[in-house]
């Protein structure tokens, strides 16, 4: 079984930052893929950003040039650094890892005000 906890949300103004982090433990392949998606109230969820096991990076066009997606493999953790947040940014943010099925975190509210 796989655990994935999350850590780094909060309430920030517009134009701020924040920094996501997901410590992955448990069987995990060493071939898998880990990312974040966020869900907005009244919204589906939906990918944010997603990084290979190799370090290939795939990005939602909302968020491009403005989130950094990074993984530390020896650690199984994944990283989110959020800039110029905008109030649309609010939502829960989830954790992913697929490798031969998807794990969720538990996830993390983040709040961008006006």
């Amino acid at each position: 079984q796989v655990q994935l906890v999350e850590s780094g949300g909060g309430l920030v103004q517009a134009g701020g930052s924040l920094r996501l982090s997901c410590a992955a433990s448990g069987r995990i392949f060493s071939i898998n893929i880990m990312g974040w998606y966020r869900q907005a109230p009244g919204k589906q969820r939906e990918l944010v950003a997603t990084i290979s096991n190799g370090g290939n990076t795939n990005y939602a066009d909302s968020v491009k040039g403005r989130f950094t997606i990074s993984r530390d493999n020896a650690k199984n953790t994944v990283y989110l650094q959020m800039n110029s947040l905008k109030p649309e940014d609010t939502a829960v943010y989830y954790c992913n890892l697929r490798d031969a099925r998807p794990y969720w975190g538990q996830g993390t509210q983040v709040t961008v005000s006006s």
